[in-house]
């Protein structure tokens, strides 16, 4: 049995919870799962908007066939092919051999590499609408939110904007389904880590998405992962326009690799000092521990970052090496920089990581600061001016 959740009038979510999967592209812990939202619309034709991840295909299309009750589907909107969305488009094709498939140029071709499937395929470009009955779906290209063929589409009649990756969450729908039906508070920080880690390289394409859609009077956002909005949207935009401009609040994250205690306490002596100067957003994590996405969610938060490491084999530490290789692969921009290493016989730790602030063109603070062995009286005030430093840049 189910009981239908509507968005309005003919128009339904049919969304699945994911509890058992542990990481999401096989790279980022879901700790608290996460939700695979799909949309049925059932007017005078019946459209799907999107499908789920095929293992969750039999409690999706269990909800889809309470809604449709015998009716056939007209139409599969495909706002996105990433696996999670499109995954079941297969199996539904065998079912309702009419359907037609609606997506983009750049969507038809991979639905047939993914899925072999070339016929009943619909082409539809920017500003391109289909008629269902009272509800009309209009669509828009959102190249690079983050795949090249991302679209949304938005319906006239009601005002929704079905709007795929874009303002998705990590996190399970858990009774509430509705931003206004549970704690949005306590979603913003998986909202953020699913930003930053899954769309935040695309900052200028988000931009001029935001440009495009900010044309459109919307009533609610229903987006492919985590909450429906339709209380909190002004609020969303403001912080997905923060976040693509990497526009940090007053914080620093200092984030270090330490073999044996010796980076480590540079980073507690730096943190200190930066305290004592008023700063109070301060995040310390030391990246052997703390898996990569919650560090970057925080970088996208905090405007200040301090980086650490010892040499390791002439090298950085391999982890602080792959969060450093993540923070450029992603160009991250408009950060204050700070840099801590250490080493025993030969440093090049502080000299790899200042070349992660000649890549992303961030300002550095201070000169690095540089032990060998044990921290020791000099290194020590060095640190503290380090953090003196950012303070100073925070609160200006």
């Amino acid at each position: 049995m189910y009981k239908p959740v509507n968005l309005s009038t003919d128009i339904y979510y049919v969304g699945v919870n994911d509890r058992k999967t542990s990481l999401f592209e096989n790279m980022w812990p879901l700790d608290k799962g996460v939700s695979y939202n799909s949309y049925v619309i059932a007017d005078e034709k019946v459209a799907i908007i999107d499908t789920v991840e095929a293992g969750q295909f039999e409690k999706w299309l269990a909800k889809v066939r309470a809604i449709l009750n015998g009716r056939n589907v007209d139409y599969l909107v495909v706002n996105h092919m990433e696996p999670d969305h499109s995954g079941a488009i297969r199996i539904l094709t065998e079912l309702y051999p009419e359907m037609e498939i609606i997506g983009n140029k750049k969507t038809i071709p991979m639905i047939e590499g993914y899925y072999g499937i070339t016929e009943n395929c619909k082409l539809v470009k920017e500003g391109d609408s289909i008629e269902l009955g009272n509800n009309k779906l209009s669509f828009y290209q959102i190249p690079m939110v983050h795949w090249p063929e991302s679209m949304v589409c938005f319906e006239e009649n009601n005002q929704i904007l079905f709007s795929s990756d874009a303002f998705g969450s990590f996190g399970t729908l858990d009774g509430g389904i509705f931003d206004d039906e549970l704690d949005f508070d306590s979603y913003i920080d998986e909202m953020r880590r699913y930003y930053s880690n899954i769309v935040g390289k695309y900052g200028n394409p988000v931009q001029k998405a935001l440009q495009k859609l900010g044309g459109l009077d919307i009533k609610m956002i229903a987006p492919s992962h985590g909450p429906i909005y339709r209380e909190n949207i002004e609020r969303m935009i403001k912080m997905y326009d923060q976040w693509s401009k990497y526009e940090g609040e007053e914080g620093v994250v200092i984030a270090y690799a330490s073999m044996y205690g010796n980076t480590e306490e540079m980073a507690e002596v730096t943190a200190r000092a930066i305290a004592e100067e008023g700063i109070k957003n301060i995040k310390v994590y030391d990246v052997s521990k703390t898996h990569p996405s919650y560090i970057i969610s925080d970088i996208f938060k905090y405007k200040g970052l301090i980086l650490g490491s010892p040499t390791y084999s002439n090298e950085l530490h391999p982890n602080m090496e792959s969060l450093a290789l993540k923070l450029q692969h992603m160009g991250i921009s408009n950060h204050y920089y700070g840099v801590l290493g250490s080493f025993t016989w030969a440093g090049a730790a502080a000299k790899k990581l200042n070349v992660v602030a000649e890549t992303l063109k961030w300002e550095v603070v201070a000169e690095a600061v540089e032990e060998k062995h044990a921290l020791k009286a000099d290194k020590y005030e060095a640190c503290r001016e380090l953090g003196k430093a950012m303070a100073e840049k925070l609160k200006a």
